[in-house]
């Protein structure tokens, strides 16, 4: 009996506008095979795809860097953390490793720094691969508005958002609206703990967090590059997310209509219970939006 292709990866740093950006890099056996391009969301890094890089990586290029502020990325003092240098910084890397067309994964934080990559650069994106990356006020829960709301000048601002820093507080992230939590390898979220507590990454997600009404202020702009430019979509997600529930992905057929969705019984981190059902759809989509 044949035996499947095993993945090859490199793991690798670059230099960016002073940033020593890590990403993870698989090496498929053809030197033409399509582009996915993985964004990460909060509180983790490109580890988070893993499992997804090693399903997917000998068959396709896929690219997964940590932004300043997450995993093994390395920011100078006096970084300013926001959502568009977080942008500035992955458009810089997509730059430097001459990426001029992928299909984009887009999750959680990956969503606002993704689509600001797509404003600057719409002729980049090959199509959209979103997984409970919000761009519509549809998809905010109550918890979420509330906690967007937050400003630096309120009382106990600063100490709502570092309660979610902690490790019941990541590990809650993983686990709530999940049925089986034992689906989840615990070595996620005691691995992005361990970023967490590294020096200055607390302050960074604290000023992240304190910028994200920037995003939802932005929800109109990215809608209208949607509706002008119809990339090709597949929708997974989520729908027990309590950061970012199931409207938010049916919200996205307003603007693309076509789009492909695909709601699962899980919470946030989807690809951590159901990557046996969602990789096979991304290879799919992948086959089908290059061609």
């Amino acid at each position: 009996m044949a035996f499947p292709p095993i993945t090859r990866s490199a793991h690798r740093f670059l230099d960016v506008d002073g940033v020593r950006v890590f990403y993870r890099e698989s090496l498929p056996e053809r030197d033409d095979a399509p582009v996915l391009l993985l964004l990460h969301g909060f509180p983790s890094g490109s580890h988070q795809f893993r499992r997804l890089i090693d399903a997917l990586g000998a068959r396709y290029r896929v690219i997964a860097p940590d932004y300043p502020g997450f995993g093994h990325t390395r920011a100078p003092d006096g970084f300013t953390y926001s959502f568009d240098r977080l942008a500035d910084v992955t458009e810089a890397f997509a730059d430097r490793l001459g990426l001029r067309r992928f299909v984009m994964y887009v999750f959680d934080f990956g969503a606002p720094v993704g689509f600001r990559l797509a404003e600057r650069h719409p002729e980049w994106i090959a199509g959209l691969v979103v997984q409970n990356g919000n761009a519509y006020e549809a998809g905010l829960s109550d918890g979420a508005r509330d906690f967007i709301a937050l400003r630096p000048d309120q009382p106990d601002a600063e100490a709502t958002v570092r309660s979610l820093l902690t490790p019941d507080g990541t590990r809650s992230q993983y686990e709530t609206g999940v049925a089986d939590p034992s689906a989840i390898d615990p070595d996620s979220w005691t691995l992005d703990q361990h970023f967490l507590d590294l020096p200055g990454r607390r302050e960074a997600q604290v000023a992240l967090a304190f910028d994200y009404h920037s995003n939802v202020e932005r929800y109109p702009a990215w809608q209208a590059w949607l509706r002008k430019h119809t990339p090709q979509a597949l929708i997974t997600w989520g729908a027990n997310d309590p950061f970012f529930p199931a409207p938010g992905a049916r919200a996205y057929l307003a603007d693309l209509p076509d789009a492909e969705l695909h709601l699962f019984d899980t919470g946030h981190f989807a690809l951590e219970t159901h990557l046996p059902e969602i990789a096979p759809l991304i290879a799919d989509f992948l086959d089908r939006t290059w061609r």
